[in-house]
């Protein structure tokens, strides 16, 4: 039997502020189907083209943002998904700061915006479901391997990393053992300058040993956070 199927592609960017919060950047859609409504960036892989190119051309042309990396994510082919015709997207996903990019909407999105992920509008296609499995799979991810450290300044005192893992798990964690866990691992290096915030006494910085941390990741070291 002869195919009719097409194939796309989705991002779904986190950001993630220091105050703290887990955003997600949508577009607006200018044109049918669901014009007017929010959607996470993405569109059809030309015949030209792989997957990847077609991932960071469409999250470029449509938000203004320029990626190192994406991860892929999940595949998506539910019959009814796109009421245009029978689509499969490949989804991708990854994490990155908000204040770091300018943000710009262009061809078939009206719009580009960052939403607090507890406070979303509804989204087109099945999308909802797309940003769900990409949440579950960045919280699962951290657990077993070290990811968002890039998310922090150069220099930041230990209680980042907390409130940066604690946002992206969306729980508390156990802030005692976690710091001993990270620790062991030798991937921060304790720096002889501090910072106060608050009225709270000094705290001390930390700096990212990235040598150690790339070796972690490719290990894919468990934390069991």
């Amino acid at each position: 039997m002869e195919q009719d199927i097409k194939v796309s592609v989705d991002a779904v960017v986190f950001g993630y502020d220091p105050e703290p919060k887990v955003s997600v950047l949508l577009i607006k859609r200018k044109f049918a189907p669901y014009q007017g409504e929010w959607a996470i960036p993405g569109g059809f892989v030309k015949n030209h083209e792989s997957l990847e190119h077609a991932i960071y051309r469409e999250l470029t042309e449509e938000t203004g943002i320029i990626m190192d990396y994406l991860e892929q994510l999940y595949t998506f082919g539910h019959p009814n998904r796109d009421p245009r015709s029978r689509v499969i997207s490949v989804a991708y996903f990854g994490l990155v700061r908000p204040d770091t990019y300018k943000i710009g909407a262009a061809t078939d999105a009206e719009k580009a915006e960052w939403f607090d992920i507890n406070d979303l509008p509804p989204l087109a296609f099945d999308h909802q479901n797309i940003l769900n499995k990409a949440i579950d799979r960045v919280r699962a991810k951290i657990t077993y391997e070290p990811i968002g450290f890039e998310l922090l300044d150069e220099r930041f005192p230990f209680s980042d990393l907390e409130n940066l893992y604690s946002t992206l798990l969306g729980r508390p964690i156990d802030r005692r053992n976690f710091r001993k866990k990270i620790l062991s691992f030798g991937m921060l290096d304790e720096l002889d300058e501090k910072v106060s915030r608050g009225a709270g006494r000094p705290a001390n910085l930390f700096k990212f040993n990235k040598e150690r941390y790339f070796q972690l990741k490719s290990e894919g070291i468990l934390f069991e956070i």
